[in-house]
This record gives structure tokens, C-alpha cells and sequence, in this order.
């Protein structure tokens, strides 16, 4: 059977960090799902469109890696998807405790569904999206925290 993996989120930019953990767990999985979730009550900085022409740019050398976008409950998309696992990046015990309470509830809903979680490097550690957009916002140089394919106008 396929070892197919979902890394769900916004990327709303994709971050140093969101690289780091796909490119890492490549050789764990035969595919990789990079799935942008689409939240309509969510007001996002960058619109979809963008989000998958940047996670496109930053994973084109890597032909297991796919990149597309989902409505709904991350769980049902992989489910659609075919994917056996869901790939999660963990930066610090917040994020963990967090992640576990949703890996919980998947695994009631979908058993057959695993998480995996990655711990994220620690010169990462320290980087989230909310962060890197707020600088942004500001009009701070965020470019060491993008990948080096992204380009903010």
C-alpha cells in the first residue's frame, strides 16, 4: 500500500519551517500532500491562488511532494485523499499539547488514519506564519524566514 502523508495548514505565508518539515519527511512516505486549508471565516493575507503558486515554486524539485487546497475537516480530506497519515510539525510543548488533543479526536473519527509528528529544527523553532505575517504587515523584512523560491511584493 502507498504511504501517502497530508501537511494540512494555511501558509498563509509558507515558512522556512513548513519547508524544513516537508523536506524531512520525504523519505518517510512514498507521497506528500502539501494541503492548504481554506477557511472562509478566516480572513487570510494571501489568497489562495498565491499560497499554492509559492508551495508549487518551493517544491518542484521533489516529485513526491503534491500541493492543493481542501475545504472541510482536514480528517475527511484525507480520507478523500487516500492518505494513511497526517504529517504535523511540532515547534514546543504548546504546540504539541495542541496537536495531540486534534490527533485524538482524528483517530476517534478516522482510526485507520495516523498522525505523525515532526519535531521542528530548532533554529525554526521560534518561526510561525502569524509571526512572519505580522512582520510583514509592518513592513519588516520577513525574506530569512521565507524559503529561498518565495518572493513577498
Amino acid at each position: 500500500m502507498k504511504r501517502i502523508a497530508v501537511f494540512a495548514g494555511s501558509f498563509d505565508p509558507v515558512t522556512i519551517g513548513h519547508e524544513s518539515i516537508v523536506k524531512r519527511a520525504i523519505p518517510l512516505f512514498d507521497e506528500i500532500i502539501v494541503a492548504i486549508g481554506v477557511n472562509t471565516r478566516k480572513n487570510s493575507l494571501y489568497s489562495q491562488e498565491q499560497r499554492e503558486e509559492w508551495l508549487s515554486l518551493v517544491f518542484s524539485g521533489f516529485p513526491t511532494v503534491k500541493v492543493t487546497s481542501y475545504k472541510g475537516l482536514t480528517i475527511d480530506y484525507c480520507k478523500k485523499a487516500g492518505a494513511s497519515y497526517l504529517l504535523r510539525g511540532i515547534r514546543n510543548s504548546i504546540d504539541f499539547e495542541y496537536e495531540m488533543g486534534i490527533a485524538q479526536v482524528n483517530r476517534d473519527i478516522y482510526p485507520d488514519i495516523e498522525t505523525v509528528f515532526l519535531m521542528t529544527l530548532p533554529e525554526h523553532s521560534h518561526i510561525n506564519a502569524s509571526i512572519v505575517r505580522e512582520i510583514i504587515q509592518s513592513g519588516g523584512d520577513a525574506s530569512k524566514y521565507l524559503p529561498a523560491k518565495v518572493t513577498i511584493k
